[in-house]
Order: C-alpha cells, then sequence, then structure tokens
C-alpha cells in the first residue's frame, strides 16, 4: 500500500510530494521543488524521522518551481534514479537562467540519470507507478498513476476545478484538453489527484465540476 506527503514549497506555492510502500519503505519524490536550506531540511527531516529509502526522484515536467531541489536531493541520495521527460532537458538546463527572471538563484540542475519512456512503469515496494503521457501545460509532461491505490499525481495538467496553463514555452491547449479526456479522465472516478499545485481531488469531481471539462467528461 503506498501512502503519501504533500509539502509546499518554493515562491510558486508548488506541491512536492513524497510516496512510499507502507511497508517496505520504498519511497518516490515527485517534483522536488524545495528552494531553500530550510524547505531541504524540512524535507530531509521527514525522509529520515520515517526511515524512508528514496529509489526515484521524478519530475513530473521541468519547469523550474518543480526542479529547484533536484540537485539538493540528489546530493543527498546518490542512489536515486532522477527521471525527467527527454524532450524537456532545453527547460530543465535553462532553470537558472529563468530562476534570474524572477529574482531567484539557482545552481544548474543534475543530469537525469534516465528518462521515461513509452509504457513506462516504476515499482515501489508492492505497488506501481504507471507513466502517464500528459503534455500540453508543457511539451513532454507525465502524469503518474497508482492503480493498486487509486492515486494519480498530475502535476500542472489537472487541478482541482482548473487545469494548467498553455501559455508558456512548450504549451499547447489542445494537446493538454486531449491528454486530460484520453487519459486522466479515462482513470476510475475514485481515482485520487494530487496535483502540482493547491488541493487534491478526484476524478469524478472533476468531470461535475471541473469549468475546462464541460462537455468532455
Amino acid at each position: 500500500m503506498l501512502v503519501y506527503k504533500k509539502f509546499e514549497f518554493n515562491p510558486f506555492s508548488e506541491n512536492t510530494y513524497l510516496v512510499w510502500d507502507k511497508d517496505t519503505l520504498d519511497c518516490a519524490l515527485i517534483d522536488p521543488g524545495c528552494y531553500d536550506a530550510e524547505e531541504t531540511d524540512i524535507l530531509q527531516e521527514f525522509i529520515k524521522k520515517t526511515n524512508l529509502r528514496v529509489l526515484y526522484l521524478l519530475n513530473t515536467h521541468c519547469h523550474l518551481d518543480h526542479v529547484f531541489g533536484n540537485g539538493k536531493m540528489k546530493l543527498l541520495h546518490p542512489d536515486a534514479t532522477l527521471i525527467i521527460p527527454k524532450n524537456e532537458e532545453g527547460i530543465y538546463f535553462a532553470a537558472p537562467e529563468q530562476a534570474k527572471m524572477f529574482g531567484l538563484t539557482m545552481s544548474k540542475p543534475p543530469s537525469s540519470d534516465r528518462f521515461y519512456f513509452e509504457y513506462d512503469s516504476l515499482q515501489i515496494g508492492q505497488s506501481l507507478l504507471q507513466v502517464l503521457d500528459t503534455p500540453g501545460h508543457s511539451a513532454g509532461g507525465v502524469s503518474l498513476f497508482c492503480s493498486e491505490d487509486n492515486l494519480c499525481f498530475t502535476g500542472d495538467a489537472l487541478f482541482r476545478e482548473s487545469i494548467g496553463r498553455t501559455d508558456l514555452p512548450g504549451g499547447n491547449y489542445e494537446q493538454l484538453i486531449a491528454s486530460i479526456s484520453q487519459r486522466l479522465l479515462a482513470l476510475p472516478e475514485k481515482t485520487i489527484i494530487l496535483p502540482g499545485h493547491n488541493d487534491a481531488s478526484t476524478i469524478r469531481y472533476e468531470k461535475l465540476n471541473n469549468p475546462f471539462l464541460v462537455g468532455i467528461a
């Protein structure tokens, strides 16, 4: 059984998630957004207190608010496999320059250990995280779905009563709507969605209440 903990980090109020197997304590860190030493310490202290073994550092996409903590957490957990979308290497390595535009500082992020691939799935204890291609907010965005525990980490594709913005480089509104309708809304209605910002929701709730999905849900 997977359980999770949400942390809200950095000036963009990004959601960083730890998700782990309750029995084995094998863990994935999704979208490490810890920006400064204080946020890094909060995250690392929880990992140590809970005795988690970080197997994966996973980015649903590579906008800077979702990758601020990649370097810090890779140093702390060098054996964890860092995975990013292949066609987002450009924005990933451009993150330090983008940070300057907001008056922020960021070191060059570490190279990924590998990329997501088609039909990818990641073992965490007795459960699997299935990688779903959900581009549109960004060129290579993914969501991470656990069917055993009805959890889906949607990055910035689908939010509670909203969707990701598509006016940034690599964004495409029609593509995002297609990703949501074909992949996310096809999940069981009881699936809990855990987005990259704001509060959790469910697939059923979004079908009934998300104004962007009227007529397609």
